[in-house]
């Protein structure tokens, strides 16, 4: 009798175990993506529709993975401020890479007033992270511009891709400087993983920093990753490195660009 009950009881595991997702109703590998997708270029549309007059006011959110009450409550306080023009995610959007994370994340941030734009993390790239990321927003590397001010958002992940694609890719950033040299008067640079840390080629870190200071008046490079605040002149010049704290900190930055400089206000929620 005693056999018969454990050979029910691993007939009862088994079938779970092959029933995978449609039993248990989540799989971290499961690719099927629900509603909006293509965020990355159609929210590019309606930052660059925009008419900016002197002064750009835009929003910095990083880490935002598993604190979904701590976004729920950044996304109010965000919308209370009628000057911001967009909203940009440092990334670490998912913990896990799994979709339902990015589905979940993207819907919290839909309710936003303003369009927002969301770098890749290097959680995000966890399993079938980078596909959901690529579904749902889009290209890895990309720029944007607010007026004259021009956004250079990149993949910096390299420990994530092993090293194998180029993180960062300066092929993609000599073709974003040689198409946006002559139009735009400020660059802001936007990464998730900056230089020094784990997940950077620190290889290639001094040559990333030299090769950005070739965009038009290069303002900063804002980045998340450490889950802390932080304001380093990481080469010892006048570029700045400026790290977003996770939204569990409770906190965002509100940058403002006028007449060639910046400034930002660290707000707390």
């Amino acid at each position: 009798m005693k056999t018969s009950r454990i050979k029910l009881l691993y007939l009862i595991i088994t079938l779970i175990i092959l029933s995978g997702c449609d039993m248990l109703g989540y799989h971290p590998y499961d690719c099927k993506i629900e509603g909006e997708t293509g965020l990355t270029l159609k929210n590019i549309e309606k930052i660059e529709a925009k008419e900016y007059g002197d002064t750009l006011r835009f929003a910095v959110i990083s880490d935002t993975q598993r604190w979904y009450d701590d976004l729920n409550d950044a996304v109010r306080a965000i919308n209370s401020h009628s000057e911001i023009s967009f909203v940009i995610n440092c990334g670490d959007l998912s913990d896990f890479g799994a979709t339902d994370e990015f589905m979940w994340q993207r819907d919290i941030m839909q309710r936003l007033k303003m369009p927002y734009i969301c770098i890749i993390g290097n959680h995000d790239m966890i399993g079938t992270g980078e596909s959901a990321y690529k579904e749902i927003f889009g290209s890895l590397n990309f720029t944007f511009k607010g007026g004259r001010t021009l956004f250079v958002c990149l993949n910096t992940n390299a420990l994530e891709e092993k090293y194998m694609d180029e993180a960062p890719d300066f092929k993609f950033l000599q073709d974003a400087l040689d198409m946006h040299r002559d139009d735009v008067d400020n660059t802001f640079v936007v990464i998730h993983a900056q230089p020094g840390s784990e997940q950077f080629n620190n290889n290639v870190k001094e040559q990333f920093h030299n090769f950005i200071q070739k965009f038009p008046g290069l303002q900063c490079c804002l980045s998340g990753h450490g889950h802390t605040y932080r304001d380093e002149a990481l080469f010892n010049d006048s570029i700045h490195y400026i790290m977003c704290p996770c939204i569990h900190k409770r906190e965002f930055f509100i940058f403002t660009a006028a007449n060639g400089n910046y400034s930002y206000e660290r707000v707390g929620f």
